[in-house]
């Protein structure tokens, strides 16, 4: 009998699954991990569209089909 209870005991403290709030924390860290790549990334871009833009502006061809002067 007390080996039975001993067995029950073990079993309700083992935390082998993760719960939610864990998930909730590696949902979080992915989160963030994705706004940094996507702040990286549009520097670049916003960076390249600069120099084109530039590029075009030297070039005497900055007004495109709308009349607009590249910003």
């Amino acid at each position: 009998m007390i080996s039975k209870l001993h067995s029950i005991l073990n079993v309700r403290e083992s935390d082998d699954g993760a719960s939610a709030v864990e998930y909730g924390l590696l949902v979080a860290a992915i989160a963030a991990v994705i706004v940094a790549v996507v702040f990286v990334v549009g520097g670049y871009v916003q960076g390249a569209f600069d120099t084109t833009c530039s590029g075009i502006e030297d070039s005497g061809n900055a007004v495109n089909a709308n009349g607009d002067v590249c910003p």
